[in-house]
């Protein structure tokens, strides 16, 4: 096992391998939609391409999480046929927030540096096939915030 120092610092080797191999200017908190970004997440086991519904306010939640529902079908078969909605997911701090996502599943660490490329092949594509939905598809989305 690694020490806490030396977990943060593999973790910190991790992201600045990933900025380098693929440097490129995400939206990610830049949708203009406060509490909705989209994020890379990379934990122990397990790595994901997320778009988070953050917003402590339920009924925006829930109309923001309903329009992305609405375009499920399209989300599916033109950009991410693996993706998950899940409306109540929590996060390790308990925080109840929307989330859709899509799985890095192939065999992966964080701390084995073997497992990374094919994790920064996943962010790549992933992030980019969820950038076209939502350039595509923003202003439709956007119509579910309340002004």
């Amino acid at each position: 096992m690694f020490s806490r120092e030396e977990a943060a610092s593999i973790r910190k080797e991790f992201w600045v391998s990933y900025g380098k191999s693929f440097p490129r200017k995400w939206v990610l908190y830049n949708t203009k939609i406060k509490d909705f970004s989209f994020k890379f997440v990379a934990e122990r086991k397990m790595a994901a391409v997320v778009l988070d519904i953050e917003t402590s306010d339920v009924d925006q939640r829930e109309l923001l999480f309903d329009q992305l529902i609405s375009l499920k079908k399209i989300l599916e078969t033109e950009y991410l046929p693996n993706v998950i909605f899940d409306k109540d997911y929590y996060l390790e701090n308990g925080k109840h927030i929307s989330r859709v996502y899509v799985l890095f599943d192939e065999k992966y660490s964080i701390y084995n540096k073997a497992t990374w490329s094919n994790c920064y092949a996943f962010f790549n594509e992933t992030m980019h096939q969820f950038e076209l939905f939502w350039y595509e598809y923003q202003d439709y989305i956007e119509q579910a915030v309340v002004k």
